[in-house]
């Protein structure tokens, strides 16, 4: 069976809160970058997977971020399948 990697980015919605982004702002403010006005904070996310072929590697792929990888409530996710070599 093939082999697929996927490219997996999740990220709070715009208006969700992310105090880890917040912290990250304050401190490269507090390093000189006086110009950073907003940081948010993500989860990227690779994985190995097999599969008969691309269109159902994607679809794993995205069954994985709706059952597990991703908050529908406040993340949305976005990815990329490609063959592994």
């Amino acid at each position: 069976m093939p082999a697929f990697l996927a490219a997996i980015e999740v990220h709070l919605k715009p208006g969700a809160l992310d105090p880890q982004g917040q912290a990250v702002g304050k401190g490269l403010r507090a390093l000189g970058h006086a110009g950073v006005t907003d940081v948010r904070v993500g989860k990227h996310l690779r994985v190995r997977l097999e599969a008969a072929d691309a269109a159902a590697a994607r679809a794993e792929v995205e069954r994985m971020c709706r059952e597990l990888l991703a908050n529908p409530v406040m993340e949305t996710f976005s990815f990329d399948v490609v063959a592994a070599s």
